[in-house]
Order: C-alpha cells, then sequence, then structure tokens
C-alpha cells in the first residue's frame, strides 16, 4: 500500500519540477541579460579593409583575432555572437587570409565594399577663452590669512650683509642717541 501512493507522488512532483524551467522562461518580468562574445563586427569595420594591409594595419582596425591557427599563422578568425533576452543566439564570423604578411583574401558573412569609404569624424573641437591667472593657487589660498607679501619674501635668498653693531636689533648695546 505505501508503495501505490510513493510512486505517484515522486512522478507528480517531478514533472512539477521540470515544468517550472518552461514557466520560468515565459514568464513575463524576469529579466534576462544580453550576452555579447568575441570581437564587435560590422559592415562600416569590414569596409575599411584593403587588399595589400598589413597584419599590423588589420590589427588597428579589425582588433584582435578571436582565433589563430597554430599550424596556419596567416589564417585570422574573427567571430561575434550575440543573444538578446534570452532569444535566439546570432552569431556573425569572417575570416582573413594573409600571404608573406599582406592581406589577400577574406571569406565569412561579410564582404569589404569596392567603394572608397570615408569615415564621419563624430568629434567637435571647442575653443576655449583663455584664461587671465594673475595670483597661483597658493598665493590665492595665503591671501585668505593675510600672508600676500610673506611668501614672496621669504622665497627670495639674500645674500648676507655685514650689519653695525648700531643697526642691530636684536644687540642690547644698541641704544638710540
Amino acid at each position: 500500500m505505501k508503495k501505490s501512493i510513493f510512486y505517484p507522488a515522486f512522478i507528480s512532483a517531478s514533472l512539477t519540477l521540470t515544468g517550472c524551467t518552461t514557466i520560468m522562461e515565459y514568464m513575463p518580468g524576469v529579466y534576462k541579460i544580453d550576452i555579447q562574445q568575441g570581437n564587435l563586427i560590422d559592415q562600416e569595420v569590414v569596409d575599411q579593409l584593403r587588399p595589400g594591409m598589413n597584419k599590423r594595419q588589420v590589427l588597428y582596425i579589425m582588433g584582435s583575432p578571436m582565433l589563430i591557427d597554430v599550424f596556419n599563422e596567416d589564417r585570422w578568425d574573427y567571430v561575434y555572437s550575440e543573444q538578446e533576452e534570452g532569444g535566439p543566439r546570432m552569431q556573425k564570423r569572417i575570416t582573413l587570409f594573409f600571404k608573406e604578411d599582406s592581406l589577400k583574401a577574406v571569406q565569412g558573412d561579410f564582404r569589404p565594399s569596392s567603394k572608397p569609404v570615408e569615415r564621419v569624424a563624430h568629434e567637435t573641437t571647442l575653443e576655449l577663452p583663455p584664461r587671465d591667472l594673475e595670483k597661483t593657487l597658493w598665493e590665492k589660498i595665503t591671501g585668505l590669512f593675510g600672508y600676500d607679501g610673506l611668501y614672496k619674501e621669504e622665497s627670495t635668498v639674500r645674500a648676507p650683509q655685514k650689519m653695525d653693531r648700531a643697526e642691530d636689533p636684536l644687540s642690547s648695546s644698541s641704544a638710540p642717541k
């Protein structure tokens, strides 16, 4: 009798737990992150590639490759995959082939355009008016405490001068005459 109660409870519990994963996938309000992996590849970047570019120039434009074949160092593979909010995964790839350190062929999801590409600079130049710096920051800070000229006098180095005994304010024998 105990076996007959145990088996249906076990089967219903296992079906309930496996059903939770499908319910959680389609439940509204559950946040799923975007997953991006690899080098970002788009047509604008690929359009800058030209036959005959050396590896250093390609590295500057495309970035470091995702895969470098150990047995064929003249083949660079760039792979980019993206999965938005748990949806289907989208993957883009491009393979570059070099011969004697110059770009010879491109294979994959993108083709470089035959027309020259002009990159539009999104930078702006801002001209600033000249600043009038009358005092340094230290002079402004010491000016708040009434030490305007004290720092300048102490910072100048003077050669020692010989004084008469009558002019020395610290000597006890000097008296006004």
